[in-house]
Order: structure tokens, then sequence, then C-alpha cells
């Protein structure tokens, strides 16, 4: 079977993807990447490619790779072409669609090629920077942007802008947009900070700094998109065979997908990719869609994960196909997160995000554990609910009864029962043990070792170290969470869960 390349794309030999036609493989070069990793190709990439094919935007990408290794040779072999296969749930229809991504034009490595990345720098064709450098990218290092190449992100980059004044004589028509996607709050302006002040470490002219600061625009952005990437070698194979060729980038995507850009109406201008797809939202202020994936997306998952594992569900799909446990999910992120949202967001917007939530929770080409979303749990239902508990307090007054019955479940979660030599708690399920990957884990043992449920719900929610606040003083919640912890302990889990989603349904 021969490798995805070129000639292969354009004999048009299969039907089961969309290929790229001749047209696409010679638009011009107009972005610059940093990174290959599978969060671009399946996301910012993505979007290049699907306007691309409708005549928009009408450019590809020059990808900086760091090093030699990896990927890059598979990049060489096969024309900087790569399959997309999209698999999830839209409006509870399955989506499945295979794509030949043709957005990259060539992948370069900082390492060894690093010239011909100054040399595209001051190309009068580039007008946008994308990375993806991970979260450790974006950090100030000591750094000297005239080595070859400089060591850091913000210091490649530095180099590059520099070039590009360099070349361009301080012409202030010729600055860039840029985009970072890297998962730090605030990329962009972080990033726009860290090159300033690169740049007077490096004694650069004013008049440079001065163009940097004016003719270019650090966007601040949010991705949103689960890609795995490539599939397990059964999965892999079956595709190979539907698709008549192997491709060692291939990579798989769920159907959902928002990339949130801060911007004025010269970036969208810029930008002009946005205009094919509503995944890509461009606006003066993304902290809206911030605030709806950390309460409804995450904050969800972490009041779930507790009560889903003891419950007996592996992964997040697995219990979508129960009843109860999706109904809890669902009123869970409808009822009670999303009106104790601690930020003004569109009430329309929310709610269809909260559907897409939903449907991304029931796509069954992604299997989600429930035990790897319970690392961490203190610090993720400080950081991402109590927030939301607190300003529903104020909204409403009263107790959010499926809140307070997967903070529960988070109680009885860090029950650990035993200690094993590498300073792991566990706790047990009644039929199994299981690791409680959280710092706070060995404080949680103990109290469970020497107070009843009642006592110990009062004393975890008056912990200020836990939670920044007294949750013990919000009306009733104390009450009910004890109740639901005592009814866990007496009954079972999914007894409890049983009982209460029965007790929300009207007769």
């Amino acid at each position: 079977m021969s490798y995805l390349s070129r000639p292969l794309a354009l004999a048009g030999a299969t039907t089961a993807v969309a290929l790229p036609t001749e047209h696409l493989l010679a638009l011009p070069e107009k972005v610059l990447q940093f990174g290959t990793g599978v969060l671009l190709r399946g996301l910012p990439d993505y979007f290049i490619d699907k306007a691309n094919r409708q005549g928009v935007f009408n450019g590809r990408i020059v990808v900086v790779k760091s090093t030699d290794g990896g990927d890059i040779n598979a990049f060489d072999r096969q024309d900087g072409l790569y399959t997309l296969c999209v698999r999830g749930v839209e409006g509870e229809q399955t989506v499945e669609e295979n794509i030949v991504c043709s957005a990259i034009s060539r992948v370069l490595s900082a390492k060894s090629q690093w010239a011909e990345v100054l040399k595209f720098a001051a190309s009068p064709e580039l007008q946008v920077v994308i990375s993806n450098t991970t979260e450790v990218g974006i950090q100030l290092t000591a750094d000297d942007i005239k080595q070859n190449p400089p060591q850091s992100f913000p210091g490649k980059l530095l180099a590059v802008l520099y070039a590009r004044y360099q070349a361009f004589g301080g012409d202030k028509s010729k600055g860039l947009v840029i985009v970072p996607t890297e998962l730090v709050p605030e990329n962009g302006t972080k990033l726009e900070g860290i090159l300033l002040e690169l740049a007077h470490r490096n004694g650069l002219d004013s008049e440079f700094i001065d163009w940097l600061e004016t003719a270019n625009q650090c966007c601040n952005s949010l991705v949103d998109r689960i890609v795995p990437g490539r599939p397990d070698s059964g999965t892999l194979n079956a595709l190979h065979e539907q698709l008549g060729y192997e491709d060692d980038l291939l990579t798989i995507s769920e159907s959902f997908r928002l990339w949130a850009i801060q911007g004025d109406e010269r970036v969208r201008e810029v930008l002009s990719f946005s205009q094919v797809d509503e995944g890509v939202v461009i606006q003066p202020d993304i902290n809206e869609f911030r605030e709806l994936k950390l309460r409804l997306l995450n904050g969800t998952h972490t009041l779930s994960c507790g009560l889903a594992f003891l419950s007996g569900f592996e992964t997040v799909r697995s219990a979508m196909e129960d009843d109860g446990m999706a109904a809890f999910i669902s009123h869970l992120m409808l009822d009670d997160l999303l009106p104790g949202i601690p930020y003004p967001v569109d009430a329309a917007l929310a709610k269809r995000f909260g559907g897409q939530v939903l449907d991304r929770f029931r796509n069954p080409y992604i299997d989600h554990r429930w035990l790897a979303i319970t690392m961490n749990f203190s610090t993720k239902m400080q950081m991402r609910n109590v927030p939301t508990l607190l300003h529903y307090y104020e909204q409403r007054g009263n107790v959010p009864q499926y809140f307070a019955l997967g903070f529960a479940a988070y109680l009885l979660f860090m029950r650990g029962v035993q200690q094993e030599e590498d300073g792991v708690w566990y706790g047990h399920t009644g039929s199994e043990l299981y690791p409680i990957q959280d710092d706070k884990a060995g404080y949680f043992a103990d109290l469970w070792s020497r107070l009843a449920p009642e006592e110990l719900t009062r004393t975890v929610l008056q912990s200020h170290a836990l939670w920044g606040h007294d949750l013990s003083h919000l009306p009733g919640f104390t009450a009910q969470v004890t109740t639901y912890l005592q009814q866990m302990l007496a009954q079972g889990v999914r007894a409890t869960l049983a009982k209460h989603i029965s007790s929300q349904v009207p007769a």
C-alpha cells in the first residue's frame, strides 16, 4: 500500500476522503507556525484548509519544528499532507469525515534550517504567526536572538520579527497577527510582554521596539478540541484499508471545534478563514468562552467524576449511556452550573454551548476515563466549581442539589483506606482499590479515620485552605451534602443517584 503523497492525492484514487486539488497545493505561504503537534493540525490548520477549499484566505503554512527528529521525516515523505479523521456527535447525530489537509506547505527544522526560517520572515506574503509550544513555551528565559537558532520560542519569534523589521525598513504595514494557542490565560498578552522584555535585554533599538508594539498584534486565544492524535494499531490499520493508503501523520479529532480569538477588525480581516466555520470566533472579549469552557465542560467533569466512577462507570461515554447518570450530568450542567457562572454570558450562547458539551460527552469514538479526570481533584474543585457555587447562592439563595450530590461523591472518593510504599493513597470501591492522585489525599485519609460523616463534611467545607472561603455558611449546603454522603455510605452510590434522580422527576 502506498503512502499518502502529492501524486497520490492528485490522482484521486480514493473517494473515502476529501482530497486537495492542484490549485490548493500551489497557494502562497502566508502563515508561520511554531509546532507540529496534533492540536495545531486538528484545529488551526484544519480551519485554514477548509477556508482554502472555499476560496477564502488562500494561503498555506510554513511550520517550524524545534528539532530534526520526530515527525519531520513523515512530513517530507508525505509532501506536508496528512489525513484528519473527524469523529463525533453533533445534535445527537454521528459525524464521520475524512479530509486530506493540504494547508501545510513545508516543515523546517529550527536546528538545521534556521536560515530558511529567517528568509521566510522577509516574505511579503507572510501575515500570520500561530504557535503551540506547550504551556512552558511562553516563559521568559535568558536568550540571545543572534544564536542559530535562539533557544526559546519567544526568542525564535523575536528573531523572526527583527529580521522582518530589517527586511522592510520598519514598514508598519508589514506587521503580523500573532495568535498563540498555548493553554495559558491571556497567552497573547503574556507573549507580547516577553517579546518586549527580550528586545530590551538584547539591546535592540527603540525604533524596532516601537514597530514591535504598534505594527504587530499578539492576540489572546482559547482553543478547544479533543485531538487524541494517532489511533491504536487496529484502528489505524482499518482506516488505512478504508482510505486506500498509509499515513504516518493520520490524526483523529472530535467534531466539536472552538478557536476564540481576541481581536479587532484588522485581525478579522487578516484571519479571513474565520468566515467559513462558526468554530472560529473573533471578538474584543473572549472571556465569555473561557468561562463557559471552565464552568460547563471542566466543572461538569469535576463534579461528575467521583459520582460516575464510584457508580461503576469507567468512561464518560459509558456514563452517558446510562439514563440516571446522563440525567445527572445534564441537570448539573444546565440547572446548577450554568446559572452560577460568575461572569455575564449570553444565555442563548451558554445553552448552545452546554448542548455541545453533552454531545461531546456522548462521542462514541473517544474513551475519556473518569479516573483520569479525578487527578488533582481538590484543586480542580476549588478552581472550577467553588466560584460557581458562590455565585449560584448569590443569584438563587438555595441549595444546588446536583452540585451537592457531586460534592458528596467527591468526599467519598477521597476516603483513603490504604497507603502504599510510594506514598500514594488508595480508596476502595468495595471490589477494587483505586489511586487517589491528589496532594490532599493524606489530609482526607486522616479526617475519614477519626470523624463521622457530618463532622467531616462540616470540617472540609469550613476549610479556607482548601476553598478560600467558609462554605459551611452557605444556607443548607452542609446539611444536604451530609445527607447525600450518609445515603451513599448506607445504600450505595448508585442507589443514592437513582433515588435523587427519581425525586427530581415531577409526579
